[in-house]
């Protein structure tokens, strides 16, 4: 769930973007990453943090071998499809990283991968920049430069032309800034221009073992953090002590994470509130965010309550939990995404919380892998047949305004075969002790 966080210098919303297009050192080898961010962590973090370490040698980087296997993959896709696709467009962000292994920063100078139905793909490059490019090249490949006072767009539609391509049907990836596109499509006018999502979507979809197994880890380490923070609470903490301890916590891990931190009655705002808070004994405690491992991203929520819960809140955390029963069980193989948000609104409504989204206010969940959000969307209505390795937050919420909100959130990957599997290491034990 995509979440603004007030008054905190890491927020939620930022830390989610940042699968997207980021913080370079969440890609940098682990050893560097633990080494960077264990000197920026703070050494004062309560007792309970004592036990948090770097994940060390458990994190295996994607391969260039990996790589190139995923733009093969891309390409038969690209062949397969009707009308089939002549060339992929690419810019800079998590597709780029995907495909290549390479982060790149958004700029009015063209950076591209350009990846044609048959061949070798090709980057265009500012020719200043060539040499850092070359710096981050996972594998051989061929670099086309182009100086300051010429045109990219030609340079990309006249190698398309030199490697047998000089029209047909062009994707473009779905986050490339239109003045990109536009400066293309007058410089290549012989292709036809479309979403590049039947491949790029066709390819990130699903997830591999590999990509399955950062996801874990980042999952488990969230979970360890958070852990860690449940134990501390303390009454008079402000939203911002909390959000600090959370990034102390993964700093101490070697990792960059951040979490939405809601207390009290703010926790009934799915997003949360620019007014401060101070943790009170009663008071709901939302805590919700997660880390990326080789750039792979976790999404947790938990919910717990300082000291004894009330009875109405007890209510909704046992019909959040159970919804989220539901909503692992309908997660199968072969099934509509849209059932899936269907099967854990019903048990939501079952509990008194009615009508429609009044209490439950968002859709269920969302794509997740190297964008914190991605496709597919687990949202009423939605037809994407579900498929093994797909992976999903699974996030209902009860949201009762100026009291009041409960929401637990997990990771689950589709399997081939039965209801879908927890990528974190378990579901919510209670709202005394959220992870046990």
């Amino acid at each position: 769930m995509s979440k603004h966080v007030s008054n905190s210098r890491f927020s939620r919303r930022h830390f989610l973007q940042a699968g997207a297009s980021a913080s370079a050192l969440s890609f940098l080898p682990a050893a560097a990453a633990a080494k960077a961010d264990a000197a920026a962590g703070p050494s004062d973090l309560p007792a309970a943090f004592s036990g948090l370490k770097p994940l060390g040698e458990r994190v295996r980087p994607i391969t260039p071998e990996e790589f190139r296997g995923r733009l093969a993959h891309a390409q038969q896709l690209m062949s397969e499809l009707r009308p089939r696709f002549d060339a992929l467009f690419v810019t800079p962000g998590s597709s780029l990283y995907y495909f290549t292994g390479i982060r790149w920063s958004l700029s009015e100078r063209l950076l591209a991968l350009v990846l044609p139905r048959s061949g070798d793909p090709f980057f265009v490059c500012p020719e200043f920049e060539e040499g850092r490019l070359r710096e981050q090249l996972r594998f051989p490949a061929d670099i086309r430069v182009w100086s300051e006072d010429k045109s990219p767009a030609q340079l990309i539609a006249a190698t398309l032309a030199e490697k047998g391509f000089g029209g047909g049907r062009m994707g473009v990836e779905e986050t490339t800034r239109f003045t990109f596109f536009e400066h293309l499509r007058d410089a290549a006018p012989h292709f036809d221009y479309s979403s590049a999502d039947p491949v790029t979507i066709g390819c990130r979809a699903r997830k591999s073992e590999h990509e399955l197994e950062l996801m874990r880890l980042a999952c488990a380490a969230t979970c360890d953090v958070f852990r860690a923070v449940f134990a501390s609470l303390r009454e008079g903490m402000a939203q911002e002590e909390i959000e600090h301890l959370i990034e102390g916590g993964f700093a101490k891990m070697g990792l960059r994470g951040g979490a939405l931190v809601l207390l009290g009655a703010s926790a009934a705002l799915p997003h949360g509130s620019l007014k401060p808070q101070k943790l009170r004994p009663g008071d709901v405690v939302l805590i919700d965010g997660g880390t990326t491992v080789e750039g792979y991203a976790s999404d947790v929520t938990r919910t717990g309550v300082l000291g004894k819960p009330a009875e109405k809140v007890v209510r909704a955390f046992t019909a959040v939990r159970e919804a989220q029963d539901a909503a692992l069980r309908a997660a199968r193989a072969g099934r509509l995404s849209g059932s899936v948000d269907d099967a854990a609104r019903a048990v939501i409504l079952s509990a008194g919380y009615t009508p429609g989204y009044k209490f439950f206010t968002h859709r269920l969940g969302h794509g997740i892998g190297l964008d914190g959000h991605e496709h597919p969307y687990l949202v009423r209505g939605s037809k994407t047949v579900l498929e093994a390795g797909m992976t999903f937050s699974n996030e209902p919420g009860i949201y009762v305004p100026g009291e009041y909100g409960v929401r637990s959130e997990d990771d689950m990957v589709i399997t081939a075969d039965g209801p879908a599997q927890l990528l974190t290491p378990g579901f919510a034990v209670s709202l005394e002790k959220p992870l046990g």
